[in-house]
């Protein structure tokens, strides 16, 4: 299975393409086939940094052809215009899922570190620590990929029988 993993944001969506492998011996395993952060920049204006996103993503689904797609659920933002921004980066995103027929689940950020790290409240350098480690990369990636990573670990890890504990709640297909 190849799962791409989307962090969503206006001036920096990470994202991911993560393949598990089949059960050898009862065991699944994943690799990072790519990551990295859609960077736009502050002079850019958002619908600029929409269709970048959007480019991006819909170049990553082609070079690396994902079944799924994994993006973080809607996080509790205290100001109107945060929270109508990082709708629309993530509409951005997942259009481009969308477009290619994916299926897309959505993971609480809480669930996903706690799938990757063991704790709900993990701070960013303990994710990216984590997703160095698990997946055996050379260096520490930047905290939206490494977020993004977590995302498609979190998605591997909820559909693997043998681990579905590890998610209290099961995602939530959109």
């Amino acid at each position: 299975m190849r799962v791409l993993a989307i962090d969503p944001a206006l001036r920096n969506t990470g994202f991911a393409v993560i393949e598990e492998s089949s059960p050898v011996a009862g065991r699944r395993t994943q690799r990072a086939l790519t990551y990295g952060v859609i960077q736009n920049h502050r002079e850019l204006r958002q619908s600029g940094c929409l269709v970048a996103i959007r480019e991006r993503l819909v170049d990553v689904i082609r070079e690396f052809s994902p079944e799924v797609c994994a993006v973080e659920g809607v996080i509790f933002v205290q100001s109107y215009r945060t929270a109508i921004t990082l709708g629309a980066a993530r509409g951005a995103a997942l259009l481009a899922a969308a477009e290619h027929g994916l299926e897309i689940f959505e993971y609480a950020p809480k669930r996903v570190k706690q799938a990757v790290v063991g704790r709900g409240s993990a701070d960013k350098q303990q994710v990216a620590f984590m997703m160095r480690a698990l997946l055996g990369l050379t260096e520490t990636p930047p905290s939206d990929a490494a977020d993004a990573l977590a995302i498609g670990m979190a998605h591997c890890y909820a559909h693997d029988p043998k681990r579905t504990a590890v998610l209290t709640d099961p995602p939530v297909p959109l």
